[in-house]
């Protein structure tokens, strides 16, 4: 089934970048013992945190594949999600809050930098550990962006294992180049505050990174609803369908990346009979499901107008 798949891919990703962020972590804080330079030290610090986040990852990852139990009846999969926004409170606090304050303190009192091309030899090989990783990322993000502008794909994507990765690596990138500057600055232009200005810039761009992860990730973490474009299949679907009258209410919400419940309130013809009502329930249940793979649970039940359940939904 393509969501096994999905998820195979998604672990896949996760792997990669953990296993390039530990190679990064440990030469950056390496060429940080050598050299001195603050931006490097910032730079070390946020790929040991980049770790911790990928083994936080692969633990929603797991958890979220848990079968349901009498205390989860619809199982684990949000376990994704909330992993994913702790994800992004660590990037704010241990890798944008330190490196601004890192920062601002090698501003204040620039030290050196020793043996500068260690630092640029250092950089360059992240560079190529963090670009085999973003690849990987943004090859499984291609499948499900299906030629959508980059941010709309985000916010669209119910995966945060995948796009978690990719804005890390993304960052990641953009704060090597910036670590570059700072080195360059500092070492062979003379200006010795340029390196802490290079870590006070990664923390910015840190900082950035995880307002917007978290922003999309308490989004599904509180109940966010299946694309339109499944929750249109759905209603035409059904009101297409001789026995109904009114389709009153279509109601979505992903349980986890590759998990929707969607329950339907349906008016059904008056000419039914209970017996017809129950089959014809049976049979929705079954062609919603067929809609797409990912809708583990249906709900059908009988009513004539929204109101008279539910509260008006919000545009």
């Amino acid at each position: 089934m393509a969501a096994t798949g999905t998820h195979s891919s998604s672990t896949t990703v996760v792997y990669a970048a953990l296993a390039g962020n530990l190679a990064i972590a440990a030469t950056k804080f390496a060429a940080f013992a050598l050299t001195g330079s603050s931006a490097m030290l910032t730079e070390a610090i946020h790929s040991g945190v980049d770790t911790g986040n990928q083994g936080l990852l692969l633990l929603g990852l797991a958890r979220a594949r848990k079968p349901p139990s009498q205390t989860h009846p619809f199982g684990y999969g949000m376990e994704v999600y909330f992993w994913a926004f702790v994800v992004a409170l660590l990037i704010f606090a241990l890798g944008g809050a330190f490196s601004i304050y890192e920062g601002v303190l090698k501003i204040r009192r620039p030290e050196p930098i020793e043996q500068a091309w260690i630092n640029f030899l250092v950089i360059g090989l992240a560079v190529l550990f963090e670009g085999g990783s973003f690849l990987v990322a943004w090859k499984e993000f291609k499948v499900v962006r299906k030629g959508a502008p980059f941010f709309r794909a985000i916010r669209r994507s119910k995966d945060p294992s995948i796009f978690a990765v990719l804005l890390e690596d993304g960052a990641a990138l953009a704060g090597l180049a910036i670590a570059a500057l700072g080195v360059a600055g500092s070492a062979m232009v003379g200006l010795p505050w340029a390196d802490g200005a290079a870590s006070a810039a990664i923390g910015v761009l840190l900082v950035g990174v995880a307002i917007f992860l978290a922003n999309e990730t308490r989004s599904l973490l509180t109940g966010e609803s299946a694309s339109p474009r499944i929750v249109e299949a759905v209603r035409a679907m059904l009101a297409a369908d001789p026995r109904i009258d009114t389709v009153a209410e279509v109601l979505s919400m992903h349980l986890g990346p590759q998990e929707i419940l969607l329950g339907v309130t349906l008016d059904f013809h008056d000419t039914l009979t209970a017996g017809e009502i129950e089959d014809a329930a049976d049979d929705f249940a079954v062609r919603i499901r067929a809609i797409d793979e990912r809708i583990t649970r249906v709900f059908v039940r009988s009513g004539r107008a929204r109101a008279a359940y539910a509260r008006p939904l919000k545009a």
